[in-house]
């Protein structure tokens, strides 16, 4: 193999065909996000070369090192207040982190609870809880959370439990379709057979059945409760200003864009990689647990 006159190895060829083949079997891109994401937010008091919140004003939109006229102090330059941005980024993936993992956790027990239920009950319980979801999905979501806000104030509690209430209903619908596949297999009417309870074959037999579809639901709605959290910290629904969050971060450079775009531009890329990693990924679980799209 020749590469602009010069022989390339067949040993790099394989290795390069190799490499390319491993992508595109496995989100390895995806998973490297994620999982940076994860540690930055565990760690992120340790990795945060400045303090966040306190502000510097001599260093006041201070551009990041490469470009001319920085100081050199700030990688990615620093905020309107003389913050610094990478440790802003780095502590805003920590509060996005601790609020996706709350609200998703809530909302996926109580989607899957609910899902559950209207399936294996059916009936007047499965009519009342899918009116419900209807109900819920027709109401504008950003317009209550800022009339919640503005009448409870924006607190990080009020947060969590908006997102919790955004997160769950995807769950519900998807559930319950398998629920209503599930329950008509043979080994569901032998446990009935035997004298099973209904909590022990939802419990048994149902669930594990439903893993899966919550496994991906999950990993879909992750990348779309951070932009909705972003979304409302930008618009002062969100993160009570100074804790640092992506949508806050964002929001603070929007007035000095042309200035000082460093802002506003680098928490706006970590949302789009987070956010891209987990459609991707929950795309991928999507394809490989449906045996029917594996086939293709």
């Amino acid at each position: 193999m020749r590469a602009g006159g010069w022989r390339v190895p067949r040993s790099v060829g394989r290795a390069w065909r190799g490499s390319i083949g491993i992508l595109r079997r496995w989100p390895v891109i995806s998973v490297a996000v994620l999982v940076l994401l994860i540690f930055t937010g565990i760690f992120a008091p340790v990795i945060a070369p400045y303090n966040p919140i306190l502000p510097t004003l001599a260093d006041r939109n201070d551009p990041p090192i490469w470009i001319s006229g920085s100081t050199g102090k700030y990688v990615l330059g620093a905020d309107h207040l003389g913050r610094d941005v990478l440790s802003r980024l780095i502590h805003g993936a920590r509060i996005s982190l601790i609020i996706v993992s709350v609200s998703m956790a809530s909302g996926l027990v109580i989607g899957t609870i609910s899902g559950l239920v209207a399936g294996y009950v059916g009936g007047v319980v499965d009519e009342a809880i899918m009116r419900l979801v209807d109900v819920w999905l027709s109401i504008p979501f950003i317009l209550v959370a800022m009339v919640v806000v503005i009448v409870f104030g924006q607190s990080f509690a009020i947060l969590v439990v908006l997102l919790a209430l955004f997160a769950w209903v995807p769950f519900v619908r998807n559930i319950r379709a398998e629920v209503l596949s599930l329950k008509t297999l043979d080994y569901v009417s032998m446990a009935h057979v035997v004298g099973a309870s209904g909590w022990r074959i939802l419990l048994k037999h149902i669930l594990p059945g439903v893993i899966n579809t919550m496994v991906v639901i999950a990993t879909l709605r992750v990348g779309q409760l951070i932009m909705v959290e972003s979304i409302l910290s930008f618009l002062g629904a969100g993160i009570p200003p100074p804790t640092p969050s992506w949508g806050v971060c964002v929001n603070d450079g929007r007035h000095y864009i042309n200035d000082a775009w460093w802002i506003s531009f680098f928490p706006g890329v970590a949302i789009l990689l987070v956010v891209m990693a987990c459609n991707f990924l929950g795309d991928w679980m999507r394809d490989r647990f449906d045996p029917r799209l594996r086939q293709l």
